[in-house]
């Protein structure tokens, strides 16, 4: 494995916490309940982090080889 694409994978993990945690608050912002803020956010944000994941898993996997 490369240091690059481990520090790449790195700092990519990072900016998608910080957005995690705007869209989070973005939901929250103006919600009256619990579901209103969940929900939609699960929905966002889950395919975005199954994505990161998989793209991550790639990446990693080719440097290896």
């Amino acid at each position: 494995m490369s240091w690059k694409s481990i520090a790449g994978v790195g700092v990519a993990l990072v900016v998608l916490l910080y957005g995690t945690v705007l869209v989070f608050e973005a939901f929250d912002r103006n919600s009256h309940s619990a579901s209103d803020t969940i929900r939609p956010f699960l929905i966002t944000m889950g395919p975005v982090w199954a994505l990161a994941i998989a793209a991550a898993r790639v990446i990693l996997q080719r440097g290896r080889s």
